[in-house]
């Protein structure tokens, strides 16, 4: 509408003798150009996307690197089929999700964290936005304001600093969860730190993270009721130099620094989220890194 607000304004300073005609060619430029960045900046997000995916595989071929999941890793990342719980499966630059239209939450966020992605030259976005591959009622922004509640990053923007288009996709609404503030930024971001020692000792770790549900009536927020979780899941693999995995969870409110509190195997928290991480190992492998959980194995004591 603004556009078409400046050529009424051109059209009509055209009809005024007074004017300079080399002035009004220079206006009908600038107009144009003006134009041309407004196409370009509301350019809808699918067509960015698919503009995105043809120079991705452009620069896979002469041999830049390649950012976004490969098939192997979204395979073992991937979560089983919930077959009681709705769920949207979405891919993003470097995550997986499974997106619940009920809770208006992820059922959980799977992602490959390499030593090279710990780290990067890019500055924290803070453009939180909504997911349009999400079906309406879905979370929003203003079902965040005044809530009381932080926007809790599931796959943490601390990961995705290697890849702007990485770095923007971790603020999809669809990675995030209604967060004590407290816990976003103490137990929870501890747990972030541990992840990314560990990618840069083994090599790369896998991590799935999401809401826990109890059982009875959940508060919500804002006008989409943007279910708020009761806690939080994490579990970490790794394959390298001997397979090994474990489970973590924590209450969503102020939290504690006595992480080892929380650690479960990855079994445990299997039950009580209802959801069968890793199906892609195979069954000796699984069966072996879910069963338990050593933790000083990872180096840490508590």
């Amino acid at each position: 509408m603004r556009i078409f607000s400046f050529f009424t304004i051109f059209a009509v300073s055209m009809r005024k003798k007074k004017r300079n005609s080399s002035t009004l060619w220079m206006v009908a430029v600038l107009l144009v150009l003006a134009f041309a960045l407004h196409s370009f900046s509301w350019q809808p997000e699918a067509q960015r996307r698919e503009k995105a995916v043809v120079q991705q595989e452009q620069a896979k071929e002469i041999g830049v690197s390649w950012t976004t999941m490969p098939d192997s890793v979204v395979e073992l990342c991937t979560a089983a089929p919930l077959t009681k719980i709705p769920e949207i499966v979405l891919q993003r630059t470097s995550y997986v999700v499974s997106y619940n239209k009920q809770t208006r939450c992820p059922n959980w966020v799977a992602w490959q964290l390499t030593a090279d992605h710990t780290d990067g030259e890019l500055k924290r976005m803070n453009n939180f936005h909504e997911d349009e591959d999400c079906p309406r009622p879905r979370a929003t922004l203003q079902d965040y304001k005044g809530s009381g509640w932080s926007r809790g990053h599931m796959c943490p923007a601390g990961d995705n600093k290697w890849s702007r288009e990485a770095m923007y996709d971790s603020f999809s609404l669809v990675n995030v969860c209604p967060q004590d503030s407290k816990h976003n930024s103490g137990v929870w971001n501890s747990m972030e730190m541990d992840c990314r020692q560990w990618a840069r000792k083994y090599g790369e770790v896998f991590i799935v993270c999401g809401p826990v549900w109890t059982k009875g009536k959940h508060q919500t927020i804002g006008p989409n009721k943007v279910q708020v979780p009761e806690a939080f899941f994490k579990v970490v693999l790794r394959l390298k130099p001997k397979p090994a995995g474990f489970g973590f969870i924590t209450r969503n409110n102020e939290g504690t620094k006595k992480r080892d509190l929380y650690y479960n195997s990855i079994d445990q928290v299997e039950r009580i989220t209802g959801i069968d991480f890793f199906p892609a190992l195979p069954d000796d492998i699984e069966n072996e890194v879910e069963a338990k959980a050593d933790i000083s194995d990872w180096g840490l004591t508590g």
